[in-house]
């Protein structure tokens, strides 16, 4: 059974930073895409930033130069830093991963940014 648990969300200064985690289970984790997405209210979920299993990264334009995301295969785990937050970055924030055909997603974990 897949599972991806989320953590590290919290509400923080602009300016300020935070890195999420996501712990992966039930998965090849070394061989899997992982991707965070974002969902604030009254918008669509969009994707932050994608890790591939061939080591392959990707962010949206919005969060380029101040997001990384990285991965400890040892530990299953994918996380993303965010640093130099902005009002508009706060939402849910997914991880996700497709394996065996299916989509899987988090619980989710909020990130509050104010001014």
């Amino acid at each position: 059974q897949v599972q991806l648990v989320e953590s590290g969300g919290n509400l923080v200064q602009v300016g300020g930073s935070l890195r999420l985690s996501c712990t992966a289970s039930g998965i090849i984790f070394t061989v899997a895409d992982m991707a965070w997405y974002r969902q604030a209210p009254g918008k669509q979920r969009e994707l932050v930033a994608i890790s591939t299993g061939r080591r392959m990264i990707s962010y949206s334009d919005a969060v380029k130069g101040r997001f990384t995301i990285s991965r400890d295969n040892a530990q299953n785990t994918v996380y993303l830093q965010m640093n130099s937050l902005k009002p508009e970055d706060t939402a849910v924030y997914y991880c996700q991963t497709n394996w065996n055909r299916q989509a899987y997603w988090g619980q989710g974990t909020q990130v509050t940014v104010s001014s």
